[in-house]
């Protein structure tokens, strides 16, 4: 749990954006989003399950109705409520459930980010888990039209997950904390 205002928390979160995600180029197609302003956040104060899927589905609401000019894509930060990763991920099944029973599956995907972020059949202290590492539980709510449209003019989108996976093991523990300070509260 997140002891820091919110205002702290979704600083934090900015920072882990700027220089994990887009500053390591873990995602290649962040910087153009973030640079066009195209990123909104969105941070509760809740904790409980109930109101935390709620939070989640009024954002999905919220993104539904603007303009990918509006917002292109969401970040829904969960700073409380979900600090288990495994609860996490039970929450996530319950997102991806809501955006199938609203219909919604097929123009919005969901990318999974939290501070315990681990892939199965992966030892635990593998560096790999870092790419999906953030300073928060959070949500990615992603537009499927637009990460079709990157994708299809990216020159060989299936070779980024290794090709982080062997940057961020390269770099090694030491300097992803250096790069990003916060890192050593949570790695």
């Amino acid at each position: 749990m997140s002891k820091n205002t919110e205002q702290q928390q979704l600083e934090l979160c900015t920072q882990w954006l700027e220089k994990v995600v887009i500053g390591m180029n873990l995602c290649p197609f962040a910087k153009p989003v973030a640079k066009a302003g195209g990123i909104h956040y969105a941070i509760t104060a809740q904790s409980k399950r109930k109101e935390l899927l709620t939070f989640f589905a009024l954002e999905l609401a919220r993104i539904e109705r603007a303009t990918a000019d509006e917002i292109a894509t969401s970040l829904v930060i969960f700073p409380q409520g979900l600090d288990d990763f495994y609860d996490y991920l039970e929450f996530l099944e319950q997102c991806e459930a809501l955006l199938e029973s609203t219909g919604q599956r097929g123009s919005f995907q969901l990318a999974s980010f939290h501070p315990q972020y681990l892939f199965a059949g992966v030892a635990a202290d593998d560096l790999s888990h870092w790419s999906n590492r953030s300073p928060l539980a959070m949500v990615h709510i992603i537009r499927e039209q637009q990460m079709s449209e990157v994708l299809a003019k990216h020159p060989n989108p299936d070779a980024i997950p290794q090709r982080n996976i062997s940057f961020l093991r390269e770099l090694g523990r030491e300097e992803l904390i250096k790069r990003f300070p916060p890192f050593a509260d949570y790695a």
